[in-house]
C-alpha cells in the first residue's frame, strides 16, 4: 500500500514539475524573485547597519529563503495548482482512476518541495557568491526549510479550497493575505528593526517563527535555547496546516463529487 502511494506521489509531482518546465515562466519568475529581494535586502541592510555586506547577505539570506521564495512558490504555487485542477477537471478525471486522494496530496506537496529546495540552493549560492559565509548546523537548517514547506502547502491547501475559486482569486488571495505577513515575518525588514509592539505581534506569525529560526540555524549564532520555542512553534503550525489542508481538501473532494 505504501509502495503503491509512493509511487502515485511521485508520478503527480512529475507531471506538476513537467508542465512547469514545459511552461517556463513560472519557474523563471521563482528563481528571479528571490534572487533580486536577496539582492535589495542585502545591500540596504549593509547600508543601513553600516556592517559588511558579506555579513548583510549572511542575515538576508534565511529571511529571503523561508519568508519570501517559499511563501509565493509553495502556497501561492499549491493554491495555483488546485485552482487550475479545478477549471481543467482534473479532479473530476481522478474520481475514474485509481489514484487516491493521498497520493495527489503528497504529489502536490512533493513537487513545491522539489521547487523549494532549489530556490534555498539558489538562494545561498548567491549570498556565497557575494561573501556570505554560513557555519551554522545543515541538518538543522534543512529541517526548518521541510517545516517550512509543509506549513505553506498545507496553508495552501486550505486557502485553495475554501477561498480560491478561479484563477482571478489567486493573486489577490495570496496578497491580501500574505504581504502583511511577510513584512511582519522579518522577509522584507529585519525583525531586529522592528518596534516593540510590532515585535510582540510578530510572536503570533508563523513566518516570523521560520525566519528567526532559519536564521539561527545557518549563521551558527544562536543558542539552542534560543531556537527551541521558534522550533516548537513552527512543528505545531506545521502538523496543524497538513491535518487541515487534507481535511479541506477531502471536503473540497466531497463537494466536486456532487457538481
Amino acid at each position: 500500500m505504501i509502495a503503491k502511494i509512493w509511487r502515485e506521489s511521485i508520478a503527480v509531482a512529475r507531471r506538476i514539475l513537467t508542465e512547469l518546465f514545459r511552461r517556463k515562466r513560472s519557474l523563471i519568475f521563482w528563481a528571479v524573485f528571490p534572487v533580486a529581494i536577496l539582492i535589495l535586502n542585502g545591500l540596504i541592510v549593509a547600508e543601513r547597519a553600516k556592517i559588511d555586506v558579506e555579513i548583510a547577505f549572511e542575515q538576508t539570506a534565511p529571511t529571503t529563503l523561508v519568508g519570501a521564495a517559499l511563501f509565493f512558490s509553495c502556497l501561492g504555487g499549491s493554491v495555483a495548482t488546485l485552482v487550475a485542477e479545478r477549471e481543467q477537471q482534473t479532479l473530476k478525471r481522478l474520481f475514474i482512476s485509481p489514484l487516491s486522494g493521498v497520493s495527489y496530496f503528497l504529489g502536490i506537496f512533493l513537487a513545491h518541495a522539489v521547487i523549494g529546495i532549489g530556490q534555498g540552493i539558489l538562494v545561498y549560492a548567491v549570498a556565497a557568491f557575494w561573501g556570505a559565509e554560513f557555519t551554522g548546523s545543515v541538518g538543522w537548517a534543512i529541517a526548518i526549510v521541510i517545516l517550512s514547506i509543509v506549513s505553506y502547502v498545507g496553508l495552501g491547501f486550505l486557502l485553495g479550497t475554501q477561498l480560491a475559486r478561479r484563477t482571478e482569486d489567486v493573486n489577490a488571495l495570496v496578497a491580501a493575505f500574505g504581504v502583511p505577513l511577510l513584512i511582519l515575518g522579518g522577509a522584507f525588514l529585519p525583525a531586529s528593526f522592528f518596534p516593540e509592539t510590532l515585535l510582540n505581534l510578530a510572536q503570533f506569525n508563523p513566518i516570523y517563527h521560520m525566519t528567526e529560526a532559519l536564521s539561527g540555524a545557518t549563521v551558527g549564532e544562536a543558542e539552542w535555547e534560543e531556537l527551541s520555542g521558534h522550533l516548537a512553534f513552527l512543528w505545531g503550525f506545521a502538523i496543524a496546516m497538513a491535518i487541515l489542508g487534507w481535511l479541506s481538501y477531502r471536503r473540497m473532494l466531497q463537494v466536486e463529487r456532487r457538481l
